[in-house]
């Protein structure tokens, strides 16, 4: 189906952040056909957004959909004064009691929520170690059912059932990443893959080995949490005597399509090695706060910053707003155009991971639509000059209109198309109180 959306003010997300107004964009076979004015009304659709401003859709760069049904969650939990605590107490007994349904509607739902706030893509990194064979294909199927775009891994661990369980999640890296593949046989897909990792303080080295050797299998990139607490620095210290950085560069795993997410205590020598070799950084500011883990006081340092959520929703206006206040809070340099910048870069990641030729992260002829189209009433001039100022103090999800991806309307006019809302949050609701059964009665 073609799209022709009239009268919009197009708003790029990256530098130097164009700003033109009364423009048309024509839409074909998932792609940016045309942009310019006063094109002809040839299409399937036509748009009307006079008074709208039309911007690359968001990335979520980090996001856990295994999170979804926790929202609120009520179980008796043990002490949280630290965030190993935390982990035990909560996430890993979180994990521990999903299920394929559990998996699917939480899927779903985080799907339909990252739409709505105007994200185009979450890059999803799972964990449910009483289903590991076939949940990435579960959670793919959710996304591709409510018609986000995504990539999603299994994160490999040994903290609940030792080399069995590694080999485990690194087989399910391996199968979905050939599901894929027959996918890609059809036509361009809509979900990708990763190799995924928990953290390096629960993967042996004989673990890290497999992944190495799942991402020359697959050609995929890695995607591992890394210095998210202090914790992780000191485990690598005592046990293998090296940086964390250090110990995955010795193994290989430090590509230009590897994403490390957090990296709080990472040292500059470490940052200097993920510079150099192009891998990207995930930034995710809410998460840090609420697992009161620090601040990563080296984002200006990092060449390949994206911005995520860990877990925290698909909400990126909100996101970018919380991690941009917080490191000004800091003390810290960085600009609105720098945080905006960053999460367009989101993009760069999508490209890598997908590796077919396809273009993201602008409104501009060639590229793929995947697009937000905001009802953003600017009640000052909107230039490129400030554009980013508006984006970090002005927009947000409240004024997301449509949103198309892979040049179809997933949501137009504030309402979900072709999906039953309320069918689904009533399912998520009753799936959720029997996980939370599930999960009260499980041990840390």
């Amino acid at each position: 189906m073609s799209i022709l959306i009239k009268n919009v003010r197009i708003m790029q997300t990256e530098p130097p952040f164009d700003v033109k107004e009364n423009m048309d964009v024509l839409i074909e076979d998932g792609r940016i056909k045309a942009v310019g004015a006063g094109l002809p009304q040839r299409a399937d659709k036509v748009i009307d957004a006079t008074g709208k401003t039309l911007i690359p859709g968001n990335v979520c760069s980090h996001h856990h959909y295994y999170s979804g049904l926790s929202r609120g969650m009520l179980i008796s939990a043990g002490p949280q004064t630290d965030f190993i605590q935390v982990l035990k107490e909560w996430w890993w007994r979180l994990d521990r009691g999903l299920d394929e349904e559990a998996l699917y509607y939480s899927s779903l739902i985080c799907s339909i929520d990252a739409v709505k706030a105007g994200t185009t893509c979450a890059i999803d990194h799972h964990a449910s170690p009483s289903f590991i064979d076939g949940s990435l294909s579960v959670i793919a199927k959710g996304m591709e059912e409510i018609g986000l775009r995504g990539s999603t891994c299994y994160e490999v661990t040994d903290r609940n059932g030792g080399m069995k369980e590694v080999e485990d999640g690194v087989k399910e890296n391996i199968r979905f990443a050939k599901e894929v593949d027959e996918k890609k046989k059809k036509g361009p897909v809509l979900v990708e893959s990763m190799i995924g990792g928990h953290a390096p303080f629960t993967i042996p080295d004989a673990g890290l080995q497999l992944m190495a050797d799942a991402m020359k299998e697959t050609g995929r990139g890695m995607h591992l949490h890394v210095a998210e607490d202090k914790y992780d620095v000191v485990w690598s210290h005592h046990h293998y005597n090296e940086d964390i950085i250090d110990r995955l560069d010795r193994f290989g795993l430090l590509t230009d399509n590897t994403l490390l997410v957090h990296g709080l205590h990472l040292s500059e020598k470490e940052i200097a090695t993920i510079n150099e070799r192009n891998c990207f950084f995930a930034h995710n500011g809410r998460s840090n706060m609420n697992n009161h883990v620090g601040y990563c006081r080296t984002l200006p340092m990092i060449k390949n910053l994206v911005i995520g959520t860990d877990g925290c929703g698909g909400n990126m206006f909100e996101e970018l707003k919380i991690s941009f206040f917080k490191h000004k809070d800091e003390g810290l340099p960085f600009w609105p155009s720098e945080f905006v910048a960053a999460l367009n870069r989101g993009n760069r990641l999508i490209e890598k991971s997908f590796n077919d030729g396809r273009k993201w992260g602008r409104v501009e002829e060639g590229y793929t639509a995947d697009l937000t189209l905001l009802d953003y009433n600017a009640p000052t001039p909107l230039v490129s000059a400030n554009a980013a100022g508006h984006f970090v103090w002005g927009m947000s999800s409240n004024a997301v209109d449509s949103v198309i991806i892979d040049g179809k309307l997933v949501m137009e006019n504030r309402k979900m198309i072709g999906i039953d809302e309320a069918k689904i949050y009533a399912e998520a609701r009753r799936v959720a109180q029997r996980v939370w059964n599930t999960v009260d009665k499980i041990k840390p």
